[in-house]
């Protein structure tokens, strides 16, 4: 007797079908490993103690600096830039090709990177202001809302690199390194101003950026560019921090006296290199790997929610960090001093209620990402953000 398939495995066959032979997965994949490892890296490397009264934020990297290669897995934004640089560059030349302009373009993308936002924004701005009516501690819920908005930067910086995609998809990535360097320079060997390092925000990113539009022009057809900058990159990182004085962790610690990712420090650019260049290597391998109906249906549907994950996993943490609070005693991963190994494992048994509390969210707020469902269906597109580097005869379309 046949066996009936079940729904995840129907659904993951029509993804499938669904999907143009044509369509590059490995880049799909690539961007779903960048948002889940932020999402990641928050959940395991913020912690909300109960320690000075109310809820303030803390590190397990400030009290535990052994942990600090945990960092190099988990900060992986350097992946989405280089994504995102490539997946602009081709956008932008398909539309010139298509006669579409460059306001109707950056429009459309634009809107689809903003539009979550608001709810996000929105919710939190009555949040705040019902916690602040309610008597609660005024930095308890300047730490909240911090917490929340903080990672919006990141939208900002990657906003402004598409918009400037006319102009910066031809330009080599050792010019802004060498912005990153010389701000660098300025600011720890010459006691430069604090304000300058801000520089480095945008010079920083636009490093992977940048890479990731030359990998649109053919770039890293053949594997030893990508090898060069992998290695090249893990060894100009192993240097700054051996002897250039940079921190380990490459993501801000509290209370450090320097921070390699706000602003971006040329040790955070250098390993940024190395996991582009690592990337761009195991791509191949990526492709071949979504070929496999269920695990294609695991990155396109966590692209296709890919804002509405990045913009609530913060929200989800705190949502259950807030509810512990009504248990009489801290709670061990939750609010405790992140200072010990027993925080480590509670933090981990949290993370699949972290989860769930994400999913509420999704559930709640993915039509402002997804638009609404139409009368045939839920409209599934997969990966929104690279519709417009293809024809619109490929895009694709699935009824879930």
């Amino acid at each position: 007797m046949r066996k009936r398939p079940d729904r995840w495995s129907d659904l993951a066959d029509r993804l499938h079908a669904a999907t143009p032979a044509s369509r590059d997965r490995s880049i799909d994949a690539l961007r779903a490993f960048a948002i889940l490892g932020v999402v990641l890296g928050h959940w395991l490397v913020t912690a909300m103690t109960t320690a000075n009264g109310g809820l303030s934020t803390t590190s397990p990297l400030a009290h535990m600096s052994v942990l600090a290669p945990v960092s190099w897995v988990f900060q992986t934004l350097a992946v989405f830039f280089l994504v995102g640089g490539h997946v602009a560059a081709q956008g932008y030349a398909s539309a010139r090709s298509r006669g579409v302009s460059y306001g109707a373009w950056i429009g459309q993308r634009l809107r689809r990177l903003f539009r979550p936002v608001a709810a996000v924004v929105t919710l939190w701005a009555i949040t705040a202001g019902g916690m602040l009516l309610g008597g609660v501690d005024f930095d308890t819920a300047r730490s909240l809302v911090k917490l929340v908005l903080s990672p919006l930067w990141f939208l900002l910086v990657f906003a402004a690199l598409t918009a400037a995609t006319p102009l910066v998809a031809r330009l080599g990535p050792l010019w802004p390194a060498a912005v990153v360097a010389g701000v660098d320079v300025w600011r720890f060997g010459f006691a430069g101003p604090e304000w300058i390092g801000w520089v480095n925000v945008a010079a920083g990113w636009l490093v992977p950026y940048t890479l990731g539009a030359a990998w649109s022009r053919g770039a890293f057809a053949r594997r030893t560019p990508a090898l060069l900058l992998l290695v090249g990159g893990a060894l100009a990182t192993t240097a700054l921090i051996l002897w250039g004085g940079y921190p380990a962790s490459m993501v801000g610690v509290p209370g450090a006296e320097i921070s390699n990712l706000n602003p971006p420090t040329i040790a955070a650019v250098a390993f940024g290199v190395a996991q582009c260049g690592l990337a761009l290597l195991v791509r191949d391998r990526l492709a071949r790997a979504m070929r496999r109906p269920r695990a294609w249906a695991k990155v396109a549907l966590v692209n296709l929610s890919a804002m509405t994950v990045f913009l609530w996993h913060q929200t989800a943490m705190m949502a259950v960090t807030a509810l512990g609070l009504l248990i009489a005693v801290d709670v061990p991963g939750l609010h405790t001093v992140p200072d010990s190994p027993v925080w480590i494992a509670a933090r981990l048994l949290w993370l699949p209620v972290f989860a769930a509390a994400l999913m509420v969210c999704w559930a709640a707020f993915r039509t402002y990402e997804q638009g609404k469902p139409t009368r045939g269906g839920r409209v599934v597109r997969v990966g929104s953000a690279s519709r417009d580097r293809q024809p619109a005869s490929e895009r694709e379309t699935a009824h879930a």
